[in-house]
């Protein structure tokens, strides 16, 4: 007798359900920022979390600093999201709205199912009290409140407070890779062995090159 060989569809069907099994596991990464969409450190950290999973940016359109957890009057800021672009980001979107809204809008699956949310980078360190006012701690902290983790990352701005110099002149020269890599390393142990609540991580990184970094 002769037996039938497999059509090439049937052939390629164990590849197939093996790729479409590996999308719909892929861990999705929200990133967010309170400096506002057009901010540098929030590109460099966006392109950089792509090595972990798929990344969808939504961030406010302007600057939210000192935002904390707060979302706002909804009734009065009748938020709304629309598409912009950012360089090797597949999908961004801009709320009218702070950090914390715009995770608590994703939260609610606006914007499709997320895994994890990555908030920075924020020129400035948050640390001590700090944390209580800081938008960038501030959309981790909703992420955790809506079952989520989430990272927070901040740089340090050298010479800070120096007489006559403006924010943007101090941020020219900030290694914004640095933190970043330095975030990945953290996004990648939690996307690797996810822990079994959500937690909020809140990272600090020097203004410095990775390979001068110690400890």
């Amino acid at each position: 007798g002769t037996s039938a060989r497999p059509s090439r569809s049937a052939r390629n069907e164990p590849v197939r359900s093996e790729l479409v099994a590996r999308r719909t596991h892929m861990t999705r990464i929200l990133v967010t920022n309170d400096d506002g969409i057009a901010s540098t450190g929030l590109h460099v950290l966006a392109r950089t979390m792509r090595q972990h999973g798929d990344v969808i940016v939504v961030a406010p359109e302007v600057e939210h600093s000192g935002a904390g957890a707060g979302v706002g009057p909804l009734h009065l800021i009748q938020p709304k999201a629309r598409l912009t672009k950012i360089d090797g980001v597949e999908e961004a979107w801009c709320m009218n709205g702070s950090p914390a809204l715009c995770t608590m809008f994703a939260r609610f699956g606006v914007f499709g199912p997320v895994d994890l949310v990555v908030s920075g980078i924020n020129p400035g360190a948050n640390v001590g009290r700090a944390v209580y006012h800081s938008g960038t701690v501030g959309a981790a902290l909703t992420a955790r409140n809506g079952s989520v983790s989430g990272v927070a990352v901040s740089q340090a701005v050298a010479g800070f407070g120096i007489e006559g110099q403006g924010w943007d002149d101090m941020i020219l020269d900030q290694r914004w890779q640095t933190a970043a890599d330095v975030a990945a390393v953290v996004v990648g142990e939690l996307v690797a062995d996810p822990p079994a609540e959500p937690v909020v991580v809140n990272i600090n990184v020097p203004n410095l090159a990775l390979d001068e970094i110690r400890g």
